[in-house]
């Protein structure tokens, strides 16, 4: 890996982890590669719904950071922000590991098209979706959480 991406990549997790939100939940983001991101997390009944399983923001926020990070790892100078989610929920979870599989699809320039996968802790899919992402006024190296090492 060229060291430039490695060190955009490690900084783009230190952003991931640096987020407000993200103190609310046991998540670990790691930027696989170009264009793929990764992130691991748990569910428990602290995120269920009434009837016992994780509910729905938790799937469209993991689904989200995945794919956002997956495109944002294309772009080294803006922070990205998403534009639309569409998401589908294809199997229930109540409790245990999830891992948010974030992949780049297409668009480079203007708009960044990416999508991502829920994986239970057998590998089975819970759930998908895939997103638009444009360039925001944000410069990324203005960002505070974005450094290299954390």
């Amino acid at each position: 890996m060229v060291e430039g991406a490695s060190h955009h990549f490690r900084a783009l997790e230190s952003l991931y982890a640096s987020a407000p939100v993200n103190a609310l939940f046991e998540s670990h983001l790691h930027i696989v590669s170009e264009g793929h991101a990764r992130i691991e997390f748990e569910v428990d009944e602290r995120v269920h719904h009434a009837a016992g399983a994780a509910h729905g923001t938790i799937y469209f926020k993991m689904l989200d950071d995945a794919a956002f990070y997956a495109a944002n790892s294309l772009v080294t100078d803006r922070f990205l922000l998403t534009t639309a989610f569409n998401l589908h929920f294809t199997a229930p979870i109540r409790s245990g590991p999830v891992v948010a599989e974030g992949r780049w699809v297409s668009g480079r320039r203007r708009v960044f098209v990416a999508e991502a996968h829920l994986l239970d802790a057998d590998g089975e899919e819970i759930g998908r979706g895939t997103g638009t992402f444009m360039r925001s006024k944000f410069a990324l190296s203005s960002l505070p959480g974005y450094r290299p090492g954390g």
